[in-house]
């Protein structure tokens, strides 16, 4: 009696796990002849959304399907895969990780079952070594139950790239470009040379404030100038979140110009000696207040630039 108690309860977890999974449903937009993506909803991941407020792409070659990120939940990573079934029945072979943040990743345990490859840069290590990973996906089975639960894990990669990597498959020139670190340490691009698209993660922000928390603003500027130099210049561009830019140079605009606002007002309170609160408190954000996402990201963003201008101002100081 036990035993048969124990299977029924068994069984209707398993269903309520495949109902989950099938109450997600993507439907991908078409950038060029090869390229897809997902562009998931503005703000910050909630159980509204599903926890579906990122992008991620794919790309159809002769010889198989390239993936680039994987969304924020194992059930989103579940959709990805039905969603891109219907448009090829060719494997997925690899998937590129931009970097290891929740909201790119929880999706690739159910990728990774395909047997595709995983490749992200070697300084996503850190994630792995430093706490972060598990601390993230604590804080995330409590904000996103049952979407991120207890049966939800951090997949690795199998191959660290260690800077830009060039590989081709099915007739198709695929570029990975390392950003230097820039949102994360571990940022990287991808660019399909023969379509002109560029999959940016999160180095690009479409229609909603970045989320900079503590990463090197600096170099995400240099990144930018980075994306701006390609040759031949990407015709699309997609961000990591928001829609496709079709006008990279206008649209990289909002991210480049809210990074640099950020450390001028960070900067110029630092080298006044004001207090963060006296700083955040005085300085003009009508800018970018109607923006999505302003509100749980603003200042948070806030101050991890007041201290990132403070180590840079000490760097500066101590320099002989």
């Amino acid at each position: 009696m036990i035993a048969a108690r124990i299977i029924i309860v068994l069984i209707f977890f398993a269903h309520a796990t495949l109902a989950f999974a099938q109450e997600v449903q993507l439907k991908p937009q078409r950038v060029s002849a090869h390229c897809w993506f997902f562009q998931g909803e503005s703000g910050v991941a909630s159980l509204a959304n599903k926890g579906y407020m990122s992008n991620a792409g794919f790309v159809v070659t002769n010889d198989g399907v390239v993936v680039f990120d994987a969304l924020g939940t194992p059930a989103l990573g579940q959709a990805m895969m039905a969603a891109i079934r219907k448009v090829t029945p060719l494997p997925i072979r690899r998937i590129v990780i931009s970097h290891y943040h929740a909201d790119h990743i929880y999706g690739l345990q159910a990728l990774k079952a395909t047997g595709a490859e995983i490749w992200a840069h070697v300084k996503a290590k850190a994630y792995f070594t430093s706490g972060v990973a598990e601390a993230r996906l604590a804080q995330r089975r409590i904000d996103l139950a049952p979407w991120v639960d207890e049966t939800t894990r951090v997949v690795p990669p199998d191959f660290w790239l260690n800077g830009d990597t060039d590989f081709r498959m099915g007739g198709l020139t695929f570029r990975l470009i390392y950003s230097g670190g820039a949102h994360s340490p571990e940022d990287m691009l991808m660019y399909v040379v023969e379509d002109r698209v560029l999959f940016a993660g999160d180095l690009i922000f479409a229609g909603r404030v970045p989320f900079v928390g503590n990463a090197d603003s600096r170099g995400w500027l240099s990144a930018m100038e980075k994306i701006l130099s390609l040759r031949p210049a990407p015709v699309v561009v997609i961000p990591g979140h928001g829609g496709a830019s079709r006008d990279p140079g206008r649209d990289l605009s909002l991210t480049r110009d809210y990074l640099v606002f950020l450390r001028q007002a960070m900067g110029r309170a630092v080298r006044e000696l004001e207090t963060f609160d006296e700083a955040y408190a005085k300085t003009d954000w009508s800018r970018f207040r109607s923006l999505p996402a302003f509100e749980p990201a603003n200042r948070i963003n806030a101050y991890g630039t007041y201290l990132l201008m403070e180590q840079e101002e000490l760097q500066s100081a101590t320099k002989p």
